[in-house]
């Protein structure tokens, strides 16, 4: 079992940036696929960023070069580095790690991330 807790969410300008911090119970092995995604209301949750077994980092094509994903292997945590951020960037944003070898994603509870002026 895996326990996900983000945080880092919050209320920013457009343009603005916000790093969002997703750390985990214990270690997660690299050939689990770690990412982000988001759900903003009324639409369904859709994948930003993540990396893949293999090392590989993924984008949705909205953040691609504005967002950035990455893992503190140490720490047990992984980030999203957020620049450039667009009023449709507000959403609820979770983290996921999928373990393909028992075919269950854990999930976060979801941080809130708000674009406003």
């Amino acid at each position: 079992q895996v326990q996900l807790v983000e945080s880092g969410g919050g209320l920013v300008q457009p343009g603005g940036s916000l790093t969002l911090s997703c750390a985990a119970s214990g270690s997660i092995p690299r050939i689990d696929t770690i990412g982000w995604y988001r759900q903003a209301p009324g639409k369904e949750r859709e994948l930003v960023a993540r990396i893949t077994p293999g090392g590989l980092t993924n984008y949705a094509d909205s953040v691609k070069g504005r967002f950035t994903v990455s893992r503190d292997s140490a720490k047990n945590t992984m980030y999203l580095q957020m620049n450039n951020l667009k009023f449709e960037d507000t959403a609820v944003y979770y983290c996921n790690v999928r373990r393909s070898m028992i075919g269950h994603d854990f999930w976060g509870q979801g941080t809130q991330v708000t674009v406003s002026s």
